[in-house]
């Protein structure tokens, strides 16, 4: 399984942290580097998104598995936002996206899927008044969860087979079997969760 959304043990104060904590402190991180344009804010989050990935302990080939995944997208979108904004704006956007990625990946890394869960379920549960089943938004969710980190697998899977065919990088032949694999993989995980009961 991907290292995008794997737990790692540990006793570090952040481990010990409950779920809703560090999803809330997410949250109100990523709206203040959202909504306040500022560069010193925006710095302000990379220095915590690095003492939080310090503080977790977290193993440097977790880290760097993470940022194999994340660095394109930071860079195109930086290198996109320097040429139409400048440096600034450069410089908000991708610093802030790479902060939040970071904190993202700490917690994922230091909270147990079921605790993220459980907080789901919990907080799901007062729209049970509109119709909405807490358990199966649960369930919904953990199958997002863990369809972001197949997908990851299946991507790294073409790409390393596209290498070993000594094939350059090319969109449509690396989009059309990631396409085709992730459809076979939905198609099955819809037959197990029909013969499971969960008709709809």
């Amino acid at each position: 399984m991907s290292d995008l959304m794997t737990y790692v043990p540990g006793t570090s104060i952040l481990h010990r942290t409950k779920a809703g904590t560090k999803v809330l402190a997410l949250a109100v991180v990523s709206i203040a580097t959202v909504v306040i344009d500022n560069l010193w804010l925006t710095a302000a989050a990379l220095v915590l998104a690095a003492t939080a990935a310090a503080t977790a302990r977290m193993p440097r080939k977790v880290l760097v598995r993470q940022w194999k995944a994340y660095l394109l997208i930071v860079v195109l979108l930086g290198g996109y936002q320097w040429l139409t904004d400048g440096p600034a704006t450069a410089f908000h956007v991708a610093g802030g996206l790479a902060a939040l990625l970071v904190l993202a990946g700490v917690i994922s890394s230091t909270t147990r899927t079921t605790e993220l869960l459980d907080l789901a379920v919990w907080g799901a549960t007062p729209l049970k008044r509109v119709g909405v089943d807490p358990e199966r938004f649960g369930i919904a969710l953990a199958l997002g969860i863990r369809s972001v980190a197949v997908v990851f697998d299946l991507a790294r899977d073409v790409r390393e087979a596209q290498l070993a065919r000594g094939l350059g990088f090319s969109l449509r032949a690396f989009a059309v079997p990631l396409v085709v694999r992730s459809l076979r993989q939905a198609d099955g995980l819809a037959e197990a969760l029909i013969a499971r009961g969960f008709d709809d």
